[in-house]
């Protein structure tokens, strides 16, 4: 409703006019008009004025009022008409904008990128964005502004506002700006609005959010329709390329799962669990380790096999122990000698190495 004040001041001032040449009638219209626009005081009173006046004074001219081109109310009589009737034949059609209107038009199809659409700096505010869109797009409405080129200025409005006021998309712009510009060779040339719209709604729906309703414009729609058709049948088609791209990596999370399906556990441990709490030690060289509660029932005839393994893996984990043990000394070692510290020379020499003992003990 806020953004309806003005037009509503423009109301009430051409019924100012009708009311001082007599058409009270059209006063009348422009005073209702303005109480639906934006209710004030001053167009109340005006009404009861008028209606007063239209009650006291009787119609005896043959004709009410009739509105020039100009705005200006005016009579309804002989003379009027022949003088409009001598007009027309004399001078071509008015046109139904204005060359404000057109000059408006004209800027917004020569603007760089989007901030120069508002009439913002880049580091406006969401308010200093919002104040923007709300004057820019009541004129820039199609169904109120009729000069060439209206449609398309009003949706560069729509787009500027729905990527600025985006502080996801307001970040990407402000990093890459506009494709056309990286893509042109030319210094100077007209925004290009060949694009689709760039928000997540219709310029129209963005402008009824707003202000509640207002002008429905069939071309506009017509023209989101189209985009919307198209935008669904793009989104079909990067889903179906999203499937094909991700289908062989569901392939291999399926096939891992399923062949942890079919995948057994270990006979044996080298540590005691939950699952493997029985003991037992190999028969050649005493290593301990742990089974599961039915392990002779199912792997009996195939023990030697199993302690086998089990030695060569336990004989594995002491290399490498014994290696690091080794590597930790000689490492002490190294930076005794290097800093001349005793007592750190003195320690390296005493450390033990209980895996390289153990092995040791087992080769001899």
């Amino acid at each position: 409703m806020e953004g309806n004040r003005d037009e509503s001041e423009k109301c009430i001032s051409i019924a100012q006019k009708c009311i001082n040449a007599g058409a009270y009638e059209k006063a009348l219209k422009f005073l209702n008009k303005a109480e639906r626009l934006y209710p004030t005081q001053k167009a109340k009173d005006l009404l009861d004025h008028v209606k007063k006046l239209n009650e006291s004074t009787p119609d005896d001219t043959g004709g009410g009022a009739e509105k020039n081109d100009d705005g200006v109310c005016h009579r309804k009589g002989s003379h009027s008409r022949e003088a409009t009737d001598s007009k027309q034949t004399s001078e071509p059609k008015e046109k139904d904008y204005t060359e404000e209107q057109l000059t408006a038009v004209k800027r917004i199809k020569k603007c760089k990128d989007y901030y120069e659409i508002l009439c913002v700096e880049k580091d406006a505010s969401e308010a200093d964005l919002k104040k923007a869109y709300r004057k820019l797009a009541l004129q820039m409405h199609p169904d109120k502004n009729k000069a060439p080129g209206a449609t398309e200025a009003f949706k560069a409005v729509g787009n500027a506002f729905a990527v600025i006021n985006d502080p996801a998309k307001r970040k990407k712009y402000d990093m890459f700006g506009p494709e056309e510009e990286q893509r042109s060779t030319r210094s100077q040339r007209e925004y290009d609005y060949s694009h689709g719209f760039e928000g997540d709604i219709s310029p129209e729906e963005l402008f009824n959010m707003f202000f509640g309703g207002g002008f429905p414009s069939a071309g506009v729609r017509r023209q989101h329709r189209s985009y919307s058709r198209a935008s669904s049948r793009s989104s079909d088609e990067g889903s179906a390329t999203l499937l094909l791209q991700l289908a062989p990596i569901l392939l291999l999370v399926i096939l891992s799962l399923l062949s942890s399906f079919f995948v057994s556990d270990p006979v044996f441990s080298l540590n005691r669990t939950d699952k493997y709490s029985a003991q037992r030690k190999t028969q050649h060289l005493h290593i301990p380790y742990y089974v599961k509660q039915d392990f002779t029932s199912n792997f009996a005839g195939d023990l030697r096999r199993i302690e086998r393994q089990v030695e060569e893996e336990f004989i594995s984990n002491l290399r490498q122990n014994c290696w690091r043990e080794r590597s930790y000394k000689e490492n002490m070692l190294w930076r005794a000698r290097n800093y001349a510290d005793a007592k750190l020379y003195e320690r390296a020499q005493n450390m033990e190495t209980p895996s390289c003992d153990q092995l040791q003990k087992i080769y001899s």
